[in-house]
């Protein structure tokens, strides 16, 4: 049913064409060929026009990032070159170790909203909570990688050994940031 009359429809209610319809003879309660053609016309015009907002709303972030970055390079390339941001991002050190910092970093940032959103609970269910939570992540992310690594038939040789590197290197980290957020174990001397 569309809001708005279209050449050749009536610009009455549906109710009010109903009842105009019932009282025409002959005429049953069914639009005209004309009529159902020109409001599926409409109504596909309208899902085509929710279709592209839509489309745009879900590339919104994606459009932003590429205009901003096109600008950036624009005004910065009269002193850095061509595409200068680009340029900077290859030069990234993606060693195990800098790797392993950068999603350490990321992941560990996130504990102080995961306390706030948990006032509940103990200091160590906190702790230990979250290390559980961004554990599982890494270790999904990192089987994922894996995975994917091994379908293109590059895992081996150094790619692995730099990657399981990586991965224990992680491991490591959120062993000791769940050792500095645990109380100290009280030892008790039982030797005296």
């Amino acid at each position: 049913m569309s809001l708005f009359a279209t050449p050749g429809m009536s610009s009455l209610t549906p109710a009010a064409q109903n009842s105009q319809a019932s009282n025409a003879p002959g005429r049953l309660n069914k639009p005209s060929a004309l009529e159902r053609s020109a409001r599926d016309e409409m109504n596909a015009q309208v899902i085509d026009s929710l279709n592209v907002s839509i489309g745009a709303g879900n590339k919104s972030q994606q459009l932003l990032y590429r205009s901003a970055i096109d600008k950036i390079n624009e005004l910065l390339a009269p002193d850095f070159g061509a595409d200068a941001l680009q340029a900077a991002a290859t030069k990234q050190d993606n060693t195990a170790e800098a790797t392993a910092e950068r999603i350490l970093s990321l992941s560990l940032g996130f504990y102080d909203a995961y306390a706030k959103q948990n006032p509940d609970k103990s200091t160590e269910e906190l702790a230990n909570g979250f290390v559980s939570l961004v554990r599982s992540g890494f270790e999904k992310g990192f089987n994922e990688a894996k995975d994917i690594l091994e379908g293109l038939k590059v895992w081996g040789g150094t790619i692995a050994t730099d990657i399981q590197k990586t991965y224990e290197l992680v491991q490591k980290g959120y062993d000791d940031f769940l050792a500095s957020k645990l109380p100290a174990a009280s030892t008790t001397d039982s030797s005296a």
